[in-house]
């Protein structure tokens, strides 16, 4: 069993309590969408008892090409986070990408999110973890599931231990990403933190579009399923409303429409299995 890590008063992840779910757009595209989306995701997530962690990124410093949009700044983006807790009193996360970030992104998420391909970056960590906000480190696509133990010691070292880590998938061939569901009891053994399971970015296909990120989003409830009922301490889900139209990650977002189903179902997995 993992550490509870103690988001905010009312939201905690791990030891054994009930999956939260991590939900949002892929990236902040204006704050009426933010607000459209935290609304119905509020909404659902009330209705069946499930905690709920606000996500949106306000810079996707990771695009495959120089001409996809990546958000309007971190300013920009830190507003309109704010105004989402303001407004839905839910605790927010969102990625950072510089050290140098971290203590202005601290004032607002209440949890920092390490994008995967960064989980290495000792300075990055150490300054996620010196703002004492919960720190979500991404494993990387390239990295066996016990080896995230050192990215936690990095953070821990700085007196931090509100800690998650989160499984997106490991590189398999080219353009193609596979869960090997044994990595979330490894994870979580390695570690001893709450372990995070990723269903949207777990059914990327990277580059595959050559000037974009593919993707299989059919296979986000199965991925999702799966999970759940091997156990994890949370769920992080990118939605939309418009799929098709999602200025980031457009091939693997989840409809918005079909959220209150899958969570429903999840919630029935959790019961049986627990």
């Amino acid at each position: 069993m993992t550490r509870q890590v103690e988001v905010t008063s009312d939201v905690h992840i791990g030891d054994g309590l009930p999956f939260t779910l991590m939900a949002g757009p892929c990236v902040i595209e204006d704050l009426e969408l933010c607000r459209m989306i935290c609304r119905e995701v509020q909404r659902i997530t009330c209705e069946l008892g499930i905690p709920y962690i606000f996500k949106a990124s306000f810079d996707k410093a990771n695009r495959t090409s120089v001409q996809s949009f990546r958000g309007d700044g971190m300013q920009a983006g830190l507003d309109v986070l704010a105004a989402i807790k303001a407004e839905f009193g839910v605790p927010v996360v969102t990625d950072v990408h510089q050290a140098d970030q971290c203590a202005a992104v601290g004032e607002v998420a209440d949890v920092i999110q390490i994008p995967a391909f960064l989980c290495r970056q000792t300075d990055l960590l150490i300054a996620a973890g010196e703002t004492g906000r919960v720190v979500n480190i991404k494993k990387g696509q390239f990295m066996a599931p016990e080896d995230i133990a050192q990215a936690v010691r990095k953070v821990e070292s700085t007196g931090n231990n509100r800690i998650l880590v989160t499984e997106r998938g490991v590189s398999f061939g080219y353009h193609n990403l596979v869960v090997d569901f044994r990595s979330l009891p490894i994870m979580a053994a390695a570690s001893g933190v709450p372990v995070v399971f990723d269903a949207t970015h777990a059914v990327q296909q990277p580059a595959a579009q050559g000037h974009a990120t593919g993707g299989t989003r059919e296979y986000v409830p199965h991925l999702a399923k799966a999970a759940v009922a091997v156990g994890i301490d949370a769920l992080f889900l990118e939605v939309h409303p418009d799929p098709k139209n999602a200025m980031s990650d457009a091939a693997t977002v989840l409809n918005l429409a079909d959220l209150s189903e899958l969570l429903a179902t999840l919630k029935r997995i959790e019961d049986a299995v627990s």
